[in-house]
């Protein structure tokens, strides 16, 4: 951290009200940053983990959405020191500013300035929580305090023919720092001068000078039209007034990162991307490496035993490759590959789990078939029964098949009557 940031006090903001709804059903009982991911994390823990890194310790997590779970997560797992005044607390919609809920992303912190005047920062950094990365916040300070803007909106390099699906930034090529013009999901796009087969895409991830902030959203709240949205009024609104900078993520370095692993971003919104960012843990060379010790991804998972793998109760032998085992899981007799098991997941004689991942406290039966799936907390398949073998089956049996993959909700029922014969 270069001595003009360290000399900034610094307010980090978590938006944490998603609702996920191309998530569901794994959002239909939990807020879209509290899904598990990767075994033993919740989708914040990345977002929770890098701000900490950066040594940023004053952390508000604004939530919303069927926050329950989500906030019983961040108040028994991210206790800092009160000695040193250090927090991360939840905050819920307090309508302190009319009887309603937060109308965009905007607004959640316009009816949150009130932690901004307790806590007099000088500097505000505003990310999502439901994106999978390692970043250095601190390295996006620095260059939003050299640069003297009011917002710096943090962008990630990706295939122009993906710019549709993107709000893309236009750089000033006079002032490759600066914001010219942002696009909200452009059809057609013009690549990067030294990359044109690129655009740069917003991570949803914000520096802003304090004051500024305050004033945009103050602002903002006062516009009835307006979506009351980060992205797509209050950035703009920092573009018109020629005072927003741009930070390419490819520019950020984490200690411990190597090249295959350096700039990896994920954003898991639809459940084809959240499986396709566990599969990127299980392979033996994962693009995303869950070990870098200089950089670590902080959690609880509770008082779990270690993992244990053994043979089934007709001695026939475990298998299992490819695969994250977390503390708790038991394998007696099955077979695991190229799966994610949560804790407390048991896999019993003869089962077959493969391509999938499993949430807390999933239990496969004897003989059971479980592949290319998704299962939510607590689900029992079981002996002998077939997941993901059929979709039509499994659409017949009433469970949401996305793309391929079978998603079967927390606690789901499968009838043990539909086990095949």
């Amino acid at each position: 951290m270069s001595t003009s940031s360290s000399r900034k006090k610094v307010l980090a903001v978590v938006l944490a009200g998603g609702e996920g709804k191309r998530l569901m059903p794994l959002t239909a009982d939990r807020a879209k940053p509290a899904v598990p991911f990767g075994g033993i994390y919740r989708l914040i823990d990345f977002a929770l983990s890098n701000v900490v890194n950066s040594g940023y310790l004053k952390v508000v997590v604004l939530t919303q959405y069927k926050s329950h779970s989500l906030d019983r997560h961040v108040t028994t797992t991210w206790r800092m020191s009160t000695l040193l005044g250090n927090y991360v607390t939840p905050v819920p919609a307090q309508q302190r500013v009319g009887k309603r809920w937060y109308l965009g992303s905007a607004d959640a912190i316009y009816q949150s300035l009130n932690l901004l005047t307790d806590e007099q920062p000088d500097i505000v950094v505003v990310v999502g929580a439901d994106h999978v990365y390692r970043m250095d916040f601190s390295q996006m300070v620095d260059a939003h305090v050299a640069s003297g803007a009011g917002c710096t909106v943090a962008a990630i390099r990706q295939p122009i023919g993906l710019a549709d699906q993107f709000g893309v930034i236009d750089m000033d090529p006079q002032s490759p720092e600066r914001i010219r013009a942002f696009l909200e999901k452009p059809k057609d796009p013009v690549g990067l001068t030294d990359a044109p087969h690129e655009v740069l895409a917003s991570m949803g991830n914000y520096v802003f000078t304090a004051d500024a902030l305050r004033e945009a959203v103050t602002r903002d709240a006062e516009h009835e039209r307006s979506d009351h949205d980060m992205g797509g009024d209050i950035v703009p609104w920092f573009v018109d007034r020629t005072e927003s900078g741009v930070y390419d993520y490819k520019d950020n370095v984490v200690p411990g990162s190597n090249d295959r692993d350096r700039g990896y971003w994920r954003d898991v919104g639809t459940m084809r991307s959240y499986y396709a960012a566990h599969m990127d843990l299980v392979a033996p060379l994962p693009v995303f490496n869950l070990y870098n010790k200089d950089w670590p991804l902080y959690t609880s998972y509770g008082p779990q035993p270690p993992a244990k793998l053994v043979e089934g109760a007709d001695g026939s032998p475990t298998t299992a490759f490819n695969s994250i085992l977390s503390p708790g899981v038991v394998v007696t007799g099955g077979s695991v590959s190229k799966s994610v098991l949560s804790p407390e997941c048991y896999v019993d004689t003869g089962a077959e789990v493969s391509g999938s991942v499993l949430l807390p406290g999933v239990t496969v039966g004897a003989g059971a078939i479980v592949r290319n799936a998704i299962l939510d907390k607590n689900v029992v398949v079981p002996a002998g029964a077939e997941i993901g073998v059929s979709p039509e089956d499994d659409l017949a049996r009433g469970f949401v098949v996305d793309e391929g993959l079978t998603v079967l909700a927390k606690g789901q029922f499968v009838n043990p009557e539909s086990v095949k014969a």
